[in-house]
């Protein structure tokens, strides 16, 4: 049963996820359907976290608009996920950045990974 399971999941995987860590900028282009209209909507914020494996994988992606914190989880291999592009690359020290939901202002910026 694991392995029919397993094949399964392996048919669902993407095969151009995106290279990107908890701390980069991104934008997310998710698919959004109105009606029986489907349109793209572009998502621009800092990964928070990403966790799962396989294809139960999500990432968690915060901005601020209008001085409300929006936070959005997307599952990684998601037809709905257009495609994820790296803007630039966050100097984080850890896996998980809950700490950002407290800050505001400079405090809550990331800074950049200069290579």
């Amino acid at each position: 049963m694991n392995e029919i399971i397993r094949e399964i999941e392996t048919a669902q995987l993407k095969e151009n996820v995106g290279d990107f860590r908890a701390g980069d900028t991104v934008k997310v282009y998710g698919k959004i359907k109105e009606g029986n209209r489907e349109r793209i909507q572009v998502f621009e914020g800092t990964v928070l976290k990403i966790q799962g494996g396989s294809n139960r994988a999500t990432f968690t992606v915060r901005k601020v608009s209008n001085g409300v914190g929006v936070e959005k989880t997307w599952p990684m291999h998601s037809p709905n996920v257009e495609k994820v592009e790296v803007v630039r690359r966050g100097k984080v020290r850890r896996a998980k950045l809950n700490y950002l939901r407290d800050r505001v202002g400079k405090k809550a910026k990331v800074k950049e990974l200069v290579r």
